[in-house]
């Protein structure tokens, strides 16, 4: 299949339905509208549609989208045939909590080796995991072939670990940390900062309140090239 290029709002809903429609084939459903998918996963029906026209004619006019043929297209183009391996650099608080939960809900997706600088878990099993110690992070990445990583470093290192990281041919890094790392065109970064995603939830509920709409769900992003 020719790859499709997609703006990156969309890509980011793909997962989203994904999950519901293997909700959908677990509750025995055959068929699903756009309408149906709007009202579960708080997508307008429009732009539902919009995302789905960008992979051709999935649904039919009048009948709505087969769940189980729609649910083994999307099944292909996120790859969950294929187990992802995933390193996570940095195992604090938050690093044990990621390695406590390990994507346990997608099966596709598996943390198989930490780093931290701690001699006290360094060369130890944490939560079924390998923790390597950062002198091997290099080495290790290239050894298992792992081309995303997950960054729970403090600010001081993060930078120096990113460098690594580019190094040692990760394509892919989620960074937890509240900087912006730089990395060549060739990696892809997703930036997750917590503390500013609850202070702009606690902005909008202070400033929007009963006005929120949608039972205070975010609009969906706009496309972007």
């Amino acid at each position: 299949m020719a790859e499709t290029k997609i703006p990156r709002a969309t890509a980011k809903r793909l997962p989203i339905y994904y999950r519901y429609l293997n909700i959908l084939l677990d509750a025995d459903k055959k068929r699903v509208s756009s309408t149906e998918l709007s009202e579960a996963v708080k997508v307008d029906s429009a732009t539902i549609r919009r995302d789905f026209s960008y992979f051709g004619a999935l649904g039919k006019r009048g009948y709505g989208y087969d769940v189980e043929t729609l649910l083994a297209f999307f099944k292909k183009i996120l790859n969950q045939d294929t187990l992802t391996n995933v390193a996570l650099i940095g195992v604090g608080n938050l690093g044990h909590a990621l390695l406590n939960f390990n994507f346990h809900k997608n099966s596709n997706v598996r943390i198989s080796a930490a780093f931290d600088v701690n001699e006290a878990i360094a060369n130890t099993v944490q939560s079924g995991v390998p923790v390597y110690p950062m002198m091997e992070l290099k080495k290790q990445l290239i050894e298992q072939q792992i081309e995303i990583a997950i960054l729970t470093v403090p600010t001081t290192v993060v930078q120096k670990i990113t460098d690594e990281l580019v190094d040692a041919n990760v394509k892919g890094i989620m960074n937890f940390t509240p900087l912006r790392i730089s990395v060549p065109e060739t990696v892809r970064v997703q930036n997750v900062d917590l503390t500013n995603e609850l202070q702009t939830l606690i902005y909008f509920i202070e400033h929007y309140g009963q006005q929120l709409g949608d039972n205070g769900q975010d609009e969906p992003d706009e496309d972007e090239d």
